[in-house]
């Protein structure tokens, strides 16, 4: 199997599995269209979720294009990212945009997540440090 294969192992499939991420979110990114979520996994890899509302993408075709550019996405940045839970949330207006942008948008926040944890922290304990002075 190459190093870029999408293998059933690197996937979230129980509801377990999504509810961890939600009750336990240790990352976020986000953008205008995508919500992402992560989480820690005691797993030698990344794994991918989504959840794509009938109620903001309403035609199954959309969807399914979504699913697909982020899976693709996902694939060859698998290997750059810590093992991870992931759940990518669609909001409205996501499909409307055309296949480049919604790329564009999910590289943006792999870029964001690869940056070596210490930069996280850091930004982290900074916020922390904000609030405790109010």
């Amino acid at each position: 199997m190459s190093e870029t294969s999408f293998p059933r192992s690197a996937r979230l499939l129980r509801p377990a599995e999504f509810k961890r991420v939600f009750d336990n979110t240790g990352l976020r990114g986000s953008s205008q269209h995508l919500l992402l979520l992560a989480t820690p996994n005691e797993q030698d890899q990344a794994r991918i979720g989504f959840v794509l509302a009938k109620k903001q993408i309403k035609r199954a075709v959309d969807r399914n294009r979504i699913k697909r550019l982020i899976r693709e996405s996902f694939r060859h940045h698998q290997n750059d990212i810590d093992a991870l839970d992931f759940v990518i949330l669609g909001r409205s207006g996501l499909a409307e945009l055309d296949n480049q942008q919604i790329r564009e948008m999910i590289d943006a926040l792999w870029f964001r997540l690869k940056r070596p944890s210490h930069d996280r922290q850091a930004h982290s304990k900074g916020k922390n440090r904000r609030q405790s002075r109010r």
